[in-house]
């Protein structure tokens, strides 16, 4: 996974982190998808918590995730308000990971009005820097 195109523009930033999502944000600072998968039932889970809403096991471990994806749904908004005011028109959507969770995101490195930008149109993990270093997961097409 790399970091956001230069011509992004979006704000970023810094995430709050508690004892349920730091591992999760300690991949993303070093530009890794990590994810947390239920170790009695599989489930891929998504937003990192210490339980799975599936069965409600406790079990839950961290793998790397492969960072691609699907557009599931998006839209593109042209008007907002503050920093992001400023950033529209930008694209956001739901992406469905390989790994089968959906996320919800933006698209960068296609202008929105690119007839590219599709409902299930290939995506991949790219992360953009808060002023500390923190990556915040963005999707870019393949």
């Amino acid at each position: 996974m790399t970091t956001t195109p230069p011509d992004n523009h979006l704000p970023v930033t810094e995430p709050p982190v508690n004892s349920e999502t730091a591992p999760y944000w300690e991949a993303a600072a070093e530009g890794r998808l990590a994810l947390p998968r239920c170790e009695q039932c599989g489930y891929v889970i998504w937003y990192p918590r210490q339980f799975c809403p599936e069965c409600s096991s406790t079990e839950i471990g961290w793998f790397d995730a492969s960072g691609r994806g699907t557009v599931y749904s998006f839209t593109v908004t042209r008007k907002s308000w503050g920093e992001w005011g400023q950033a529209a028109p930008f694209v956001i959507a739901y992406v469905e990971l390989a790994e089968g969770p959906r996320v919800l995101t933006n698209i960068v490195g296609v202008d929105p009005d690119d007839e590219r930008l599709t409902i299930g149109m290939e995506v991949t993990a790219v992360w953009d820097r808060t002023p500390e270093g923190q990556g915040i997961l963005r999707f870019t097409p393949l």
